[in-house]
């Protein structure tokens, strides 16, 4: 949380003939209230609407009528984001786009070398590539449940569609018009149909709302002065428009073929089986037509990604259009083939024909994944750094995470619907009523249980890590609290406070540890369900005893994390729609996921600093225009971030007149390491060249925020915390070890904003004080 802090304190430089002041508040994840971050119950909206707004307290509404009264502080002003990603309850259905997030974030996080370009372009390609496959999958285990599960095995069943009143006009058992097998497939993929839709309708709307928002700087760059420039303080960074509207047409126009393809193909299956030598044909030319169509997708995906040194204001209508609309007529002839009369088809035994495209789905992702760690081994080797996370390949790691992500909601999702249809039946055990999922969605969950045993050997090496600094760190402890007397049980807090925020600056090596572990994993679940074509249960039936045993209890197992897992995704979407507590919570994600924009998937939760950023840019630039005057820009935790991005986009003579104030800032210690192409050292040095005046303080205690490592004047810190090791005159009662909250507490923070806007002030002409128009700095 972020708070106005009170007057300047005692001894600090002022400067009367520097004009007014202004600190402008961000706040971090989690989100706040106006009325929190300035301390006063009684707030006004200067600008803004209800989704992101500046406020004032009341008696500062007409601040610059009056300087006067503002002569030795700041005007406060709190900028309020949190509605960006936690606002209405419909924004609980993001939980359902988690891969689609994760993957986003692997485009950005790209080792910080800019040879070769070919190179840089392949890596861009990869991860598209790679979030398209996502696209494919979740309508694939929609098609899935609604194709296979429902209409081709239950349906087709008179065992299963007797249990299902809703299932009898469609049930094998009716002998009515929508009994046949192929108007049933016909009717359910409404199903992954509207799913792709409201994908795109929910896409669309948010492009609208913050890919759309005008940023600040649109003055053009040449080539030359865009690839020496940091890539923040580029025009068209904060400006996706045209790359999402393409990228959305093409996972779109994927999503209905994908639907397209698991109608047809039972049906030219049978076709060919059978003696109709047109229904043959059709059947072969329309499998054709949506290969040619599925390679237009992918082409379309690889073609363009990003442009950043100007304001792409072309939206690329052929695609735009035509491409979904293409898929769409697809969809709809596939519709009519499936569900041409077949009086002699019946559904056979098993699954949809075509239940392989899962494990083909699950090797292009090992490939890609693999190929991208392959690209970002050559960039990181062009340009190492010290700490960048996993040594360039966190993008490739974050990747695999999201495939894993996906693997396991399709696998939970499917199984769920399976054992709820087929009234909980082991899926695979009895294969004459009721065959389930394919068998690598049940490989898939049973080596979870595996990952689960290899990670707890990990956790517990952490943990005793853990312990260990705590206990060589306490003499450090009390040699920061000199006066004191020394105490036992106080020391071994504030030590293990420290050592548990350092577990952060540890994060890497559990994430490479979760990703590698997930690729062998999955590739041992892929290559079992390929060689046995049956369930781990079924498959180990004639093998020696503990193995039998073994592979029954994994799946079981496996079962029973799946179950959990999409019992608690089901319960947190519930809570975060109904409670607006619980949805805070939830978008505490959201904060941290949602700051790139959308340049590899765009059906993730949008980008919260595509209208954030231009907001803070155009009110640092507009009020120190109008006034003349200093402002100081105050970021908390996230909100440094969303600070320091803004601060990029100011022009030059702005930000003369601008100064940085960061604490609990992740600008290094999170996205330094995991970003170094945006937030490595090379542009946090040329950021702290055009903003000379920059202050950072950190704890030692604080897991999430740090040191910015690049020199200068900028860090103070380790701030004492706590304030008092004891009880003092000052702290009658024991202070609270603060971690990441509530730095405008410390002394520190007051001290360093009146310095910082005392050295504004002596680098600056003197300002006008007539407050009225718009005039202009004098020299």
């Amino acid at each position: 949380m972020s708070r106005a802090t009170p007057l300047v304190p005692a001894g600090a430089a002022t400067v009367e003939s520097a004009g007014p002041a202004l600190e402008l508040l961000v706040h971090g994840v989690g989100g706040t209230t106006p009325q929190e971050m300035l301390d006063d119950p009684r707030t006004v909206r200067v600008t803004g609407d209800g989704t992101a707004a500046i406020h004032r307290r009341a008696e500062d509404a007409d601040a610059e009528a009056h300087p006067e009264r503002y002569r030795d502080r700041p005007v406060p002003e709190a900028y309020v984001w949190c509605n960006l990603t936690s606002g209405n309850s419909a924004r609980a259905l993001w939980l359902l786009l988690l891969p689609f997030m994760v993957i986003n974030l692997a485009h950005w996080m790209r080792p910080p070398a800019r040879e070769p370009r070919w190179a840089i372009r392949l890596y861009g390609v990869l991860v598209r590539l790679v979030a398209l496959s996502l696209t494919v999958l979740l309508v694939a285990a929609a098609c899935e449940v609604a194709l296979d599960l429902t209409a081709w095995q239950c349906a087709g069943s008179p065992s299963c569609s007797r249990s299902w009143s809703w299932l009898g006009f469609a049930s094998v058992a009716h002998h009515g018009w929508w009994s046949q097998p192929g108007r049933r497939l016909a009717l359910a993929a409404l199903a992954p149909a509207g799913l792709t839709a409201l994908l795109w309708y929910l896409s669309n709307r948010t492009w609208s709302a913050y890919e759309s928002q005008q940023p600040l700087n649109a003055d053009p760059a040449d080539d030359a002065t865009e690839a020496a420039r940091p890539a923040f303080s580029r025009p068209g960074f904060w400006y996706g428009r045209r790359l999402v509207a393409r990228l959305r047409a093409a996972h779109t126009a994927a999503g209905f073929l994908t639907t397209a393809l698991g109608v047809t193909v039972a049906a030219a299956r049978h076709d060919r089986a059978s003696d109709s030598a047109v229904l043959d044909t059709a059947g072969l030319l329309l499998e054709a037509t949506l290969g040619c169509a599925a390679v237009v997708v992918v082409a379309v995906v690889c073609k363009r990604g990003r442009t950043e040194s100007h304001l792409d204001e072309r939206v690329d209508r052929a695609i735009t259009a035509w491409l979904p609309s293409c898929a769409l007529a697809l969809l709809g002839c596939a519709v009519v083939y499936a569900a041409w009369d077949r009086p002699a088809w019946v559904s056979s035994a098993g699954t949809l024909p075509g239940d392989r495209s899962f494990g083909f789905l699950a090797l292009t992702q090992g490939v890609l994944v693999v190929a991208l760690a392959v690209v970002a081994a050559v960039l990181c080797r062009r340009a190492p750094g010290e700490r960048t996370a996993l040594r360039g390949l966190g993008g490739p790691a974050v990747a695999m995470l999201a495939c894993a992500l996906g693997g396991v909601m399709t696998g939970g999702v499917a199984q769920r619907v399976a054992d709820w249809v087929d009234h909980g039946a082991t899926p695979g055990m009895d294969r004459s009523a009721y065959h389930g999922p394919p068998p690598l969605l049940t490989w898939q969950a049973s080596v979870i249980p595996a990952l689960i045993a290899l990670l707890v050997p990990v956790v517990l090496y952490f943990a005793v890590r853990t312990w260990r600094t705590a206990r060589a760190d306490a003499p450090r402890v009390e040699a920061d609290y000199p006066t004191e007397r020394p105490d036992a049980a106080r020391t071994r807090r504030i030590a293990a406070a420290r050592a548990m925020a350092a577990l952060t600056d540890r994060a890497p090596l559990f994430l490479g540890i979760v990703s590698g572990a997930s690729l062998l994993l999955g590739a041992a679940a892929l290559a079992g369900a390929w060689w046995t074509s049956e369930v781990p249960a079924r498959a180990a039936d004639a093998a020696p005893g503990p193995v039998d045993f073994g592979a029954d209890a994994a799946q079981s197992l496996g079962s029973w994390c799946t179950g959990f897992g999409f019992l608690l995704f089901v319960t947190w979407g519930r809570r975060a729609y109904k409670d607006a507590a619980a949805r805070r919570t939830v978008g505490i994600l959201w904060d941290v996921g949602t700051f790139w924009p959308r340049a590899a998937h765009p059906f993730a939760p949008p980008c919260y600093a595509e209208r954030a950023v231009p907001d803070l840019a155009w009110r640092m630039n507009t009020w120190t225009a109008r006034t003349g005057g200093r402002l100081v820009i105050s970021g908390h935790s996230q909100g440094s971030v969303l600070a320091a991005a803004a601060v990029w986009q100011l022009p030059a003579g702005t930000r003369r007149r601008v100064a940085l104030l960061t604490y609990g800032c992740p600008v290094e210690r999170l996205y330094g390491r995991w970003f170094p192409a945006y937030f490595g050292p090379g542009p946090l040095t040329a950021l702290h060249q055009e903003v000379h005046c920059w202050r950072n303080l950190w704890r030692a205690t604080d897991p999430i925020g740090g040191p910015v490592r690049i020199g200068g004047d900028i860090d103070r810190g380790p701030l004492l915390d706590p304030v008092a090791y004891g009880r003092t005159t000052a702290h009658p009662l024991p202070a609270p070890v603060l971690g990441h909250s509530d730095y405008q507490a410390d002394p520190a923070f007051a001290r360093e904003r009146a310095l910082l806007l005392a050295e504004l002030a002596n680098g600056l002409p003197k300002q006008r004080t007539d407050q009225s128009g718009s005039g202009r700095s004098s020299g």
